[in-house]
């Protein structure tokens, strides 16, 4: 008997099909696709059928793990994700030890180079023995793995860049997927951890259209990864006008204004953070009144301090820390400087 169809799957699990068609048109501009697609999409989703999937975890923190289940309620996101057939993962399977291998060598058997692979985690190379899963070195049992898959989806920082793993002076000699294998479709989904959207919409984009999306030069996907969180930060105007909270308790902080003194890392940080939100869409770091720390970029833990505004630290590539600071630090302080001396005269008269 051949595996359900997604439209079955979720059929059977009582969702309508006004819901799964909101889903997938909500999808659909997520994607960055133009409304009229959906359709297709949704029939492309419909007729899919589980893929089977191996979750390899290495030296991480069970951040990204945390995130996908930590979905607010039953949503049809969280559904999505579990119509894939999540063969092995660790945290999430009642397998243990020798079941538990025997499991994910038979679903890489049976499904020889049409899995989807997903790792979380940095490899250590300094040591194989630094981390082992029943055995086998991290190293040799990614590479064994990308062998048989159709793409691997580098979920989290560590596992797309080295992460927190990798800082300095990376004592394990951490290094990412994309280190170590050459020869396969790679997908970077990175955040610390990502948001649980982002990855569901990483594996709808993969299950409607059974090919790697479009990525940008560090390999994520454009849909997500394609604009700064700057780009669609609703402090913006702030920014724009001069208007920077010198501290995280002064007026301006309590008005709401941009965080950039404070180190904010928004404007070189690509990532759907200010758009798609986290806990369900409730709220964002910066929302919530602290700054972007950058931690979908690369080497994000080694490039100067939180608190430091980019104009004294290290981020970003010279194109995007010059419009972060000439633009709006520039041009934006000194619109505010002109209206200061606006209402001084306004004042005096």
């Amino acid at each position: 008997m051949s595996a359900p169809t997604l439209r079955e799957f979720l059929r059977a699990r009582g969702v309508t099909r006004r819901e799964f068609m909101k889903f997938c048109t909500a999808t659909t501009v997520m994607l960055g696709l133009p409304a009229t697609m959906a359709p297709r999409v949704a029939a492309a989703l419909a007729e899919a059928r589980r893929p089977s999937v191996i979750w390899l975890p290495f030296q991480e923190c069970t951040g990204c793990t945390e995130s996908i289940t930590r979905a607010h309620g039953a949503t049809i996101e969280s559904l999505i994700f579990e119509a894939i057939s999540l063969d092995y993962q660790h945290t999430l399977q009642a397998a243990a030890g020798d079941a538990a291998e025997r499991v994910r060598e038979q679903a890489m058997k049976d499904n020889w180079g049409k899995y989807l692979l997903i790792v979380d985690g940095s490899i250590p190379t300094g040591n194989p023995g630094f981390g082992t899963i029943a055995g086998h070195d991290y190293a040799s049992m990614l590479k064994e793995a990308a062998e048989g898959a159709a793409a691997i989806v580098a979920l989290g920082t560590c596992a797309a860049y080295g992460g927190i793993p990798g800082a300095k002076p990376n004592p394990t000699g951490a290094v990412s997927v994309g280190d170590l294998v050459k020869d396969k479709p790679i997908i970077n989904v990175p955040g610390c951890p990502p948001i649980p959207v982002v990855i569901t919409g990483v594996l709808t984009q993969f299950l409607t259209f059974g090919k790697v999306p479009e990525l940008d030069a560090l390999g994520r996907p454009k849909s997500f990864f394609g604009q700064t969180i700057h780009d669609r930060c609703y402090r913006r105007p702030f920014y724009e006008r001069g208007q920077f909270a010198d501290s995280f308790d002064d007026e301006g902080a309590r008005a709401g204004w941009c965080l950039y003194k404070l180190g904010c890392k928004g404007p070189t940080t690509y990532n759907a953070c200010a758009t798609v939100k986290w806990n369900n869409g409730t709220s964002f770091p910066i929302e919530a009144g602290h700054g972007c720390i950058g931690c979908s970029e690369p080497h994000f833990w080694d490039q100067g301090g939180f608190y430091q505004p980019l104009s004294t630290g290290n981020w970003g590539n010279a194109r995007t820390v010059a419009t972060a600071v000439g633009v709006g630090a520039a041009l934006g302080i000194a619109s505010a400087a002109l209206a200061r001396k606006r209402q001084r005269d306004a004042e005096g008269t």
